[in-house]
Formats: C-alpha cells, sequence, structure tokens
C-alpha cells in the first residue's frame, strides 16, 4: 500500500506549500520541489520489477534489445520532462514549461529515429525499392 503513503506525502506537501505561500513563496516552491523528488526517489525504487518484466517480454517477442533500451529512455525522458514542467508551472513559470515540455518532444523524436530509419527501410523493402 506504498500508494497511500505516496498520497499522504503529496497532499501534506501540498497543504504546506499552500500555507507557506502567502508568507514565504520561496519555501512553499522548495517544499513542492523537495517533495516532487522525494516521491520520485520513491517511484524510482520500486520500477526494478517493472524494467525486468519488460525486457523479458521484449526477449520473449524476439524484438532487438536496442528497442528495448530506446523505449526503456523515451520512458524516462517522458518522465522527467512531466517532472520538471509541472515543477516549473508550480513556481508560475508555464513558459519555461512549455520549453521544458517541447525539449522533451524533441529529445523524444531523437531518440526514435533508429525505429524511424528500420521503419522506412522495411517499408522500401517491402514495396521493392530496397537495395
Amino acid at each position: 500500500m506504498e500508494i497511500v503513503a505516496l498520497s499522504g506525502i503529496a497532499i501534506l506537501a501540498a497543504i504546506l506549500a499552500v500555507m507557506l505561500k502567502k508568507y514565504n513563496p520561496e519555501y512553499s516552491i522548495l517544499i513542492s520541489l523537495g517533495a516532487g523528488a522525494l516521491l520520485l526517489w520513491m517511484i524510482l525504487s520500486k520500477i526494478s520489477p517493472a524494467i525486468s518484466q519488460i525486457r523479458e517480454l521484449i526477449s520473449a517477442a524476439g524484438i532487438s534489445g536496442e528497442y528495448g533500451v530506446i523505449l526503456l529512455k523515451t520512458l524516462g525522458v517522458c518522465f522527467l520532462t512531466q517532472l520538471s514542467a509541472d515543477s516549473c508551472r508550480d513556481a508560475g513559470e508555464g513558459a519555461l514549461a512549455a520549453k521544458v515540455e517541447l525539449a522533451g518532444k524533441l529529445f523524444i523524436v531523437i531518440l526514435a529515429l533508429p525505429l524511424f530509419q528500420q521503419i522506412a527501410g522495411s517499408a522500401l523493402s517491402l514495396i521493392g525499392g530496397g537495395a
């Protein structure tokens, strides 16, 4: 029932942040960022079984390990981008959050380029255009 602990920490941090925002907005932001980092650490400490399961599924499906690495890196970029953008929004920096989200999307496209190349090569070979 770790979700209960995670939820409790999040609610407690939110209440503290709201209470401090009126008097010390800088501490409010620090509490929010600190709680976010703690929650991320708690979540990442439990992710290894999921990663192992994903690796097993990729191996069982006969898919190249390279694609599994791309998948895991992409998921990491998504999670970090979301955390960073939300933290920027909490600090009142909506424009900065939008830039972080744009950067995350671009990094995902860059990470996926090998997959696009493989798909394009497969499509060309299917239509007879590949060498």
